[in-house]
């Protein structure tokens, strides 16, 4: 058995896992509690990166922020041509960055923000035609 901690959505939860035979995979204990103090716990492994979050769009060629939090990069200008799925902007919340994809191909018609701005979920990070 051995004892870890998760953190699913910003709340940390300590879970024994027992390491099974090669054959087989299946964990045997759920998640307690939440933890209190994560700062007192000594440090765990270096942290996996941020999952990344598809674009949320709004209007033909919006493209949206999935949450709120800060701008941390816009890494298209306008006029620049993009691919569906580039990365297009890095949003950072609750010190996780979440990086934005292109939802199509096309011209970079418009950027609204500049990094550094505190923006909303649903804000229009830039329009692509």
């Amino acid at each position: 058995m051995k004892k870890l901690r998760v953190t699913v959505e910003g709340k940390a939860y300590e879970v024994l896992v027992e390491i099974l035979d090669e054959g087989a995979s299946t964990p045997i204990a759920a998640p307690t509690a939440p933890v209190r103090s994560v700062a007192a716990a000594a440090p765990a492994a270096a942290p996996a990166p941020a999952p990344t979050a598809p674009a949320a769009t709004g209007g033909p060629g919006e493209v949206r922020s999935p949450l709120s939090g800060k701008l941390v990069s816009i890494d298209v200008k306008v006029g620049d041509q993009v691919n569906e799925g580039a990365q297009v902007a890095t949003v950072e919340a609750m010190k996780m960055n979440t990086y934005i994809f292109a939802p199509k191909a096309g011209r970079v018609e418009a950027v609204f923000g500049n990094p550094g701005d505190g923006i909303e979920e649903g804000h229009v990070l830039m329009r692509i035609v």
